[in-house]
Protein backbone atom coordinates (compact mmCIF):
# COMPACT_ATOMS: atom_id res chain seq x y z
CA UNK A 1 0.00 0.00 0.00
CA UNK A 2 1.59 3.17 -1.17
CA UNK A 3 1.30 5.62 2.05
CA UNK A 4 1.76 9.20 3.35
CA UNK A 5 2.42 10.40 6.67
CA UNK A 6 0.45 14.08 7.92
CA UNK A 7 1.81 15.51 11.15
CA UNK A 8 3.75 18.68 12.12
CA UNK A 9 5.37 17.23 15.13
CA UNK A 10 8.75 15.83 13.81
CA UNK A 11 9.17 13.98 16.38
CA UNK A 12 6.12 11.14 16.16
CA UNK A 13 7.08 12.02 12.33
CA UNK A 14 10.54 10.36 12.49
CA UNK A 15 8.93 7.05 14.80
CA UNK A 16 5.79 6.51 11.73
CA UNK A 17 8.46 6.74 9.48
CA UNK A 18 10.81 3.96 11.07
CA UNK A 19 7.90 2.08 11.50
CA UNK A 20 6.79 2.00 7.99
CA UNK A 21 10.37 1.23 6.45
CA UNK A 22 10.40 -1.73 8.38
CA UNK A 23 6.54 -2.85 7.30
CA UNK A 24 6.56 -4.91 4.29
CA UNK A 25 3.79 -3.92 2.50
CA UNK A 26 4.06 -0.48 2.66
CA UNK A 27 5.44 1.91 0.55
CA UNK A 28 5.94 5.90 1.82
CA UNK A 29 5.32 8.07 -1.09
CA UNK A 30 6.22 11.24 1.36
CA UNK A 31 6.06 13.29 4.96
CA UNK A 32 4.26 16.47 5.22
CA UNK A 33 4.08 18.65 7.87
CA UNK A 34 0.99 20.47 7.38
CA UNK A 35 -2.55 18.98 5.94
CA UNK A 36 -2.77 22.17 2.53
CA UNK A 37 0.62 20.62 1.35
CA UNK A 38 -1.22 16.91 1.06
CA UNK A 39 -4.63 17.78 0.18
CA UNK A 40 -3.13 19.57 -3.14
CA UNK A 41 -0.54 16.48 -3.21
CA UNK A 42 -3.71 13.99 -2.21
CA UNK A 43 -5.83 15.88 -5.51
CA UNK A 44 -2.94 15.45 -7.90
CA UNK A 45 -2.55 12.60 -7.07
CA UNK A 46 -2.79 9.86 -10.29
CA UNK A 47 -4.10 6.75 -10.88
CA UNK A 48 -0.43 5.19 -11.68
CA UNK A 49 0.55 5.78 -8.36
CA UNK A 50 -2.50 6.36 -5.80
CA UNK A 51 -2.38 7.03 -2.90
CA UNK A 52 -3.81 4.36 -0.47
CA UNK A 53 -3.17 4.19 3.33
CA UNK A 54 -2.94 8.15 4.94
CA UNK A 55 -1.32 8.50 8.62
CA UNK A 56 -2.84 11.74 9.71
CA UNK A 57 -2.58 13.69 13.08
CA UNK A 58 -5.24 15.80 14.19
CA UNK A 59 -3.86 19.13 15.72
CA UNK A 60 -2.13 21.13 13.44
CA UNK A 61 -1.99 24.69 12.60
CA UNK A 62 -3.95 26.24 9.56
CA UNK A 63 -5.94 23.46 8.68
CA UNK A 64 -6.75 20.01 11.18
CA UNK A 65 -6.92 16.42 10.45
CA UNK A 66 -10.57 16.87 10.87
CA UNK A 67 -10.96 19.84 8.38
CA UNK A 68 -8.31 17.82 6.31
CA UNK A 69 -10.95 14.75 6.42
CA UNK A 70 -14.46 16.80 5.62
CA UNK A 71 -12.45 18.40 2.71
CA UNK A 72 -11.88 15.14 0.55
CA UNK A 73 -14.97 13.70 -1.35
CA UNK A 74 -12.58 10.43 -2.12
CA UNK A 75 -10.92 9.45 0.91
CA UNK A 76 -8.21 7.32 1.09
CA UNK A 77 -7.98 4.80 3.83
CA UNK A 78 -6.98 6.61 7.33
CA UNK A 79 -5.24 5.80 10.34
CA UNK A 80 -5.11 8.64 13.04
CA UNK A 81 -2.96 9.18 15.55
CA UNK A 82 -3.14 11.65 18.47
CA UNK A 83 -2.42 11.96 21.89
CA UNK A 84 -5.82 12.93 22.75
CA UNK A 85 -8.50 10.35 23.40
CA UNK A 86 -11.61 12.78 23.01
CA UNK A 87 -11.79 13.45 18.47
CA UNK A 88 -11.84 9.48 18.59
CA UNK A 89 -15.80 9.38 18.60
CA UNK A 90 -16.29 11.80 15.70
CA UNK A 91 -12.71 9.96 13.54
CA UNK A 92 -15.06 6.56 13.36
CA UNK A 93 -18.05 8.73 11.79
CA UNK A 94 -15.50 9.65 8.62
CA UNK A 95 -14.80 5.94 8.91
CA UNK A 96 -11.18 5.75 9.85
CA UNK A 97 -9.39 2.72 9.79
CA UNK A 98 -8.16 3.12 13.32
CA UNK A 99 -7.66 5.46 15.78
CA UNK A 100 -3.93 4.97 17.66
CA UNK A 101 -2.70 7.06 21.02
CA UNK A 102 1.04 8.83 20.99
CA UNK A 103 3.60 7.59 21.76
CA UNK A 104 2.54 4.75 19.29
CA UNK A 105 3.88 1.48 19.95
CA UNK A 106 5.04 -0.28 17.16
CA UNK A 107 2.80 -3.86 18.58
CA UNK A 108 -0.02 -1.40 17.95
CA UNK A 109 0.79 0.83 14.72
CA UNK A 110 1.21 -2.65 12.90
CA UNK A 111 -2.71 -4.02 14.19
CA UNK A 112 -3.64 -1.02 12.45
CA UNK A 113 -1.51 -1.66 9.39
CA UNK A 114 -2.91 -5.08 9.51
CA UNK A 115 -6.74 -3.90 9.13
CA UNK A 116 -5.98 -1.38 6.50
CA UNK A 117 -4.48 -4.25 4.56
CA UNK A 118 -7.36 -6.51 5.01
CA UNK A 119 -9.54 -3.71 3.92
CA UNK A 120 -7.67 -3.02 1.16
CA UNK A 121 -7.41 -6.71 -0.15
CA UNK A 122 -11.03 -6.69 -0.14
CA UNK A 123 -11.61 -3.61 -2.13
CA UNK A 124 -8.91 -4.67 -4.59
CA UNK A 125 -10.82 -8.16 -5.31
CA UNK A 126 -14.27 -6.57 -5.65
CA UNK A 127 -12.71 -4.08 -7.89
CA UNK A 128 -10.92 -6.28 -10.23
CA UNK A 129 -14.28 -8.78 -9.82
CA UNK A 130 -16.90 -5.76 -10.48
CA UNK A 131 -17.62 -4.82 -14.45
CA UNK A 132 -21.26 -5.56 -14.18
CA UNK A 133 -24.89 -4.78 -11.94
CA UNK A 134 -28.07 -6.70 -11.28
CA UNK A 135 -30.90 -4.60 -11.56
CA UNK A 136 -34.29 -5.54 -10.43
CA UNK A 137 -36.71 -6.22 -13.53
CA UNK A 138 -40.06 -7.04 -12.10
CA UNK A 139 -39.60 -10.44 -10.68
CA UNK A 140 -36.39 -10.61 -12.74
CA UNK A 141 -32.52 -9.87 -11.87
CA UNK A 142 -30.86 -8.68 -15.13
CA UNK A 143 -27.53 -8.60 -15.97
CA UNK A 144 -25.98 -5.06 -16.74
CA UNK A 145 -22.47 -4.28 -18.03
CA UNK A 146 -21.50 -0.84 -16.59
CA UNK A 147 -19.73 -0.11 -20.48
CA UNK A 148 -23.32 -0.57 -21.02
CA UNK A 149 -25.06 2.34 -19.42
CA UNK A 150 -25.37 5.55 -20.52
CA UNK A 151 -26.65 7.79 -17.63
CA UNK A 152 -28.71 7.31 -14.91
CA UNK A 153 -31.67 9.86 -14.02
CA UNK A 154 -33.74 10.62 -11.36
CA UNK A 155 -37.19 10.18 -11.22
CA UNK A 156 -39.52 11.49 -7.84
CA UNK A 157 -38.99 8.49 -5.74
CA UNK A 158 -37.20 6.18 -8.34
CA UNK A 159 -33.99 6.44 -10.75
CA UNK A 160 -34.00 5.15 -14.41
CA UNK A 161 -31.12 3.31 -15.54
CA UNK A 162 -30.60 4.33 -19.57
CA UNK A 163 -28.57 1.61 -21.34
CA UNK A 164 -28.11 1.81 -25.08
CA UNK A 165 -31.05 -0.67 -25.71
CA UNK A 166 -33.08 -0.58 -22.55
CA UNK A 167 -34.00 1.74 -19.96
CA UNK A 168 -34.80 0.06 -16.11
CA UNK A 169 -36.58 2.15 -13.74
CA UNK A 170 -35.66 0.77 -9.66
CA UNK A 171 -37.02 2.07 -6.22
CA UNK A 172 -33.98 3.49 -5.52
CA UNK A 173 -32.57 7.26 -4.56
CA UNK A 174 -29.64 8.98 -6.24
CA UNK A 175 -26.94 8.85 -3.22
CA UNK A 176 -27.66 5.03 -3.19
CA UNK A 177 -27.29 4.37 -6.54
CA UNK A 178 -24.23 6.70 -6.53
CA UNK A 179 -23.01 4.84 -4.12
CA UNK A 180 -23.49 1.22 -6.16
CA UNK A 181 -21.47 2.68 -9.36
CA UNK A 182 -17.77 2.21 -9.29
CA UNK A 183 -16.05 6.15 -8.78
CA UNK A 184 -13.61 5.35 -11.87
CA UNK A 185 -16.31 5.02 -14.28
CA UNK A 186 -19.39 7.53 -13.34
CA UNK A 187 -19.80 10.64 -11.78
CA UNK A 188 -22.41 12.57 -10.34
CA UNK A 189 -22.74 16.21 -13.08
CA UNK A 190 -26.05 17.04 -11.10
CA UNK A 191 -28.70 16.13 -8.31
CA UNK A 192 -30.62 14.23 -10.68
CA UNK A 193 -28.47 12.86 -13.14
CA UNK A 194 -25.10 10.42 -13.27
CA UNK A 195 -23.05 9.83 -16.62
CA UNK A 196 -21.00 7.12 -17.60
CA UNK A 197 -17.62 8.93 -18.07
CA UNK A 198 -16.52 6.66 -20.93
CA UNK A 199 -20.21 7.59 -23.40
CA UNK A 200 -19.01 11.30 -22.63
CA UNK A 201 -19.06 13.22 -26.31
CA UNK A 202 -18.07 16.09 -25.67
CA UNK A 203 -18.71 19.11 -22.31
CA UNK A 204 -19.83 22.19 -23.26
CA UNK A 205 -20.93 25.30 -21.23
CA UNK A 206 -22.79 23.51 -18.61
CA UNK A 207 -23.85 20.34 -20.03
CA UNK A 208 -22.53 16.76 -21.33
CA UNK A 209 -23.46 15.20 -24.68
CA UNK A 210 -23.95 11.76 -24.11
CA UNK A 211 -23.49 9.28 -26.90
CA UNK A 212 -26.50 6.96 -27.62
CA UNK A 213 -27.09 4.43 -30.68
CA UNK A 214 -29.87 6.74 -32.19
CA UNK A 215 -27.69 9.95 -31.62
CA UNK A 216 -26.87 12.21 -28.26
CA UNK A 217 -28.49 13.22 -24.80
CA UNK A 218 -27.94 16.66 -23.55
CA UNK A 219 -27.36 16.45 -19.56
CA UNK A 220 -26.71 19.74 -17.39
CA UNK A 221 -24.14 19.91 -15.56
CA UNK A 222 -25.03 21.21 -11.69
CA UNK A 223 -22.56 24.10 -10.37
CA UNK A 224 -21.88 22.16 -7.32
CA UNK A 225 -20.77 18.89 -9.77
CA UNK A 226 -18.86 21.01 -11.79
CA UNK A 227 -15.14 21.07 -10.24
CA UNK A 228 -15.50 17.31 -9.28
CA UNK A 229 -16.30 16.88 -13.25
CA UNK A 230 -13.05 18.43 -14.20
CA UNK A 231 -11.01 16.50 -11.86
CA UNK A 232 -12.44 13.07 -13.05
CA UNK A 233 -11.71 13.88 -16.58
CA UNK A 234 -8.53 13.24 -18.50
CA UNK A 235 -8.21 17.01 -18.93
CA UNK A 236 -5.41 18.50 -21.38
CA UNK A 237 -5.52 22.00 -21.65
CA UNK A 238 -3.43 25.26 -23.25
Amino acid sequence: MNCIIIDDDRFSTKVIEEFVNKTSGLKLLGTYEDAVTALNVLNSSNSENPIHLIFLDIEMPEMSGIDFLKSLTVLPQVIIYSSQEKYALEMYEYDVTDYLLKPVQYARFIKAVNKARERFDKKENVEKESTEIFIKNNSSLVRVKYEDILWIEALENYVVVNTFKDKYTIHFTMKAISDKMPVDKFVRVHRSFIVNLSKIKLIEDNSVVIRTESGSKVIPIGKSYKDKLMDDINLISK
